[in-house]
């Protein structure tokens, strides 16, 4: 009865579905977390890696959702990072800052047609990531962001060829 109340479904997934989507964010995960190493070091990774953790349930998950497209992650997580700094470097106030670094990177993905969720986590990052985040300034916006975007894209089309149903 609880179950029926929240809408929980039994789905029509099948496991080697569950799977292929398991080894995948795998895969994704752990090639982002040692170049975020490289570039931020041990202690900034969950900062910047969480965002994409989100982008990997959406592309291993749900390849076939509009906000898994390529243009969506790589636009939506670029956009939010450039945005993120500019706010950190315009607004002495991090709580405001960070307020407006996610409210305008919503704005810009909608007006660019990227909408990605987790970019806004990333414009968030980029606002309170500190000084190891902060002393790469729009830089972060290429390594690790888009590095990070281009591997995890690359990983997921290659990953998701393979399997003909995604």
């Amino acid at each position: 009865m609880l179950t029926r109340f929240i809408n929980v479904s039994s789905g029509n997934v099948s496991h080697a579905e569950r799977l292929v989507s398991t080894l995948g964010g795998v895969l994704a995960i752990f090639a982002i977390f040692s170049i975020s190493n490289f570039y931020l070091g041990d202690t900034n990774i969950p900062l910047i890696v969480p965002s994409m953790g989100a982008s990997a349930v959406l592309l291993f998950a749900a390849p076939h959702s509009a906000l898994a497209q390529p243009w969506n992650v790589l636009g939506g997580h670029v956009i939010s990072a450039l945005t993120g700094i500019t706010c950190y470097l315009l607004v002495p106030h991090e709580i405001i800052a960070a307020s407006l670094a996610v409210g305008i990177a919503i704005g810009a993905m909608y007006y660019l047609r990227c909408i990605h969720p987790p970019g806004g986590a990333t414009a968030l990052a980029a606002v309170i990531g500190g000084e190891p985040v902060h002393s790469l300034g729009y830089a972060i916006a290429l390594t690790p962001v888009l590095l990070n975007v281009l591997v995890i894209l690359v990983i997921a089309v290659a990953f998701n060829f393979l399997f003909s149903w995604r």
